[in-house]
């Protein structure tokens, strides 16, 4: 739709015109738009947001950022775009900072070091106020060697430098959660999809972690074959589970390391005429939007998504308000929850044969 001559006129409207306006100075009007009005007169105060609303002045928010040394932008580095987590985390902190009049612009790195690494180089840095970044493939050694000129927030499994800010999921307390669940639930034979037992601290291997403590907790074995390679996509946990099911191998229960996995997973045992959760039951991890709506709802790890969100918008701004002051490096792990739905039994059972 056009612009009507109206709009077009407000978008001029300068600071000198409501200073015309009300008959005082450019400097009173910039008093009142910033909140100084200890220096102005409560009625010369009005008159100048009344003449604000009567001429529809709007603060050009790019030039006074820019007068503060600022961009108004914070930039995002996620591994990959096309994912329910990081689609719902981006939506998060971009509501966060556009309610501190922040904007947020998100970056795909692809998890690769080179990305990761790019990105937080100072001539990338200057165009933004700040920088939060989803750890995928970068290493401490890798994080300090970068000598940062803006602040920076990392996001991620694994605890790394001590340098940066650093907000984070518990990964192992959420395998830990999740398996308990369904041990409690009767179930005997859990595979964990998309685990690995290898050493390191990745998704991988942190909510692997926390799938055999939960058998530990229990005195019950949990044997590296029940930890089943996978991408974590909703395609991989279709075809690892159609996988598993052509091979023969027998399961009661699946701990989906994410909720993608699993919605790909609940499509593989469907196509086999396995009820969820009669025959099997699943957990996921992420508590996405999506599972609330699965058929059945789909049982799953809340890591504190809403928790983290703020975390990571307080730390940002606190960095940007206070730029000069030192400040310790803050690291954030907000406690997980389970968020109980239909693919898992509703009520725990008191003994099963292992």
């Amino acid at each position: 739709m056009p612009e009507s001559p109206t709009s077009k006129a407000r978008a001029h409207v300068t600071m000198q015109d409501v200073a015309r306006q009300t008959g005082v100075s450019a400097q009173t009007v910039s008093n009142v738009i910033n909140g100084r009005t200890d220096r102005v007169g409560t009625e010369t105060t009005q008159r100048v947001i009344d003449a604000i609303d009567e001429l529809g002045y709007r603060l050009n928010q790019s030039a006074r950022s820019l007068r503060k040394g600022r961009t108004g932008m914070v930039g995002l580095g996620l591994p990959v775009l096309a994912s329910e987590y990081y689609g719902e985390l981006a939506e998060r902190l971009a509501h966060r900072f556009a309610d501190r009049g922040i904007r947020l612009v998100t970056e795909k790195t692809g998890g690769a070091l080179s990305a990761e690494v790019e990105s937080l180089a100072a001539s990338h840095l200057e165009t933004y106020d700040g920088f939060i970044l989803a750890i995928a493939a970068s290493e401490s050694t890798d994080l300090n060697k970068i000598l940062p000129t803006k602040p920076i927030v990392l996001l991620g499994e694994r605890a790394l430098s001590t340098r940066f800010d650093h907000v984070l999921m518990d990964n192992v307390e959420g395998g830990r959660a999740a398996t308990a669940h369904l041990l409690d639930r009767g179930a005997r034979s859990i595979i964990a999809l998309g685990g690995s037992a290898a050493d390191g601290d990745s998704v991988q291997t942190l909510r692997a972690r926390g799938f055999v403590q939960a058998h530990r907790d229990r005195s019950l074995p949990a044997p590296d074959s029940r930890i089943v390679a996978s991408g974590l996509d909703i395609a991989d946990g279709y075809q690892t589970v159609r996988r598993l099911l052509t091979e023969g191998r027998p399961f009661d229960a699946i701990f989906a390391l994410t909720d993608s996995c699993a919605f790909g997973a609940m499509r593989a045992l469907h196509e086999s005429d396995l009820r969820v959760p009669d025959d099997v039951q699943i957990v996921g991890f992420d508590n996405v939007r999506a599972g609330a709506f699965s058929t059945p709802s789909l049982t799953s790890i809340e890591p504190g998504n809403d928790e983290m969100a703020d975390a990571i918008v307080e730390v940002m701004m606190a960095r940007l308000s206070s730029p000069l002051r030192p400040r310790d490096p803050q690291r954030v792990m907000p406690a997980i929850t389970l968020v109980e739905r239909e693919t898992t039994l509703s009520r725990e059972v008191d003994s099963v044969a292992s």
